[in-house]
């Protein structure tokens, strides 16, 4: 893939490698179980044999996936997401949660399997675990500045 985006943020260096077509729609697929090359393309219609293939290719390549040898004849792989990409997996959650609230037709809302209740996202902090209320987006080298 080649890189879009040449600008010093998360968002942008992000979209470099999961922002092309399908890409996160494969990866939500192998965090739902569908580890088999075929069994993605099954859950995916629309996408071709060649294009999963760069894909799954790619996203090996970035450390978001590994392939797994499971028959020798004819050889045949299965995908398994590293942590780097099960951590995606609350990207996911946030836009299954946008969804809920924007779409005109939704397919899927995030629960609490003991309640049934809807959830909603929030931001707790690293250093002592409490709730935050507000977030705020800040530039690393603002903060670097503000160190010296």
């Amino acid at each position: 893939m080649k890189i879009r985006y040449d600008i010093p943020c998360n968002i942008a260096q992000s979209l470099n490698i999961i922002g092309d077509r399908w890409t996160l729609l494969i990866i939500h697929e192998i965090l739902n179980g569908n580890a088999l090359f075929n069994e993605i393309k099954k859950a995916l219609p629309g996408i071709s044999s060649n294009l999963l293939s760069e894909r799954l290719r790619y996203l090996e390549e970035e450390g978001l996936v590994q392939s797994e040898l499971y028959s020798q004849h004819p050889p045949r792989y299965r995908y398994v997401l590293t942590q780097s990409g099960k951590d995606l997996e609350h990207v996911f959650n946030a836009l299954i949660i946008w969804g809920s609230k924007h779409l005109k037709k939704c397919y899927k809302k995030l629960i609490d399997p003991a309640t049934g209740d809807e959830v909603d996202i929030a931001y707790y902090s690293k250093k002592t675990g409490e709730l935050v209320q507000n977030v705020d987006v800040i530039s690393i080298e603002s903060e670097l500045q503000n160190i010296k």
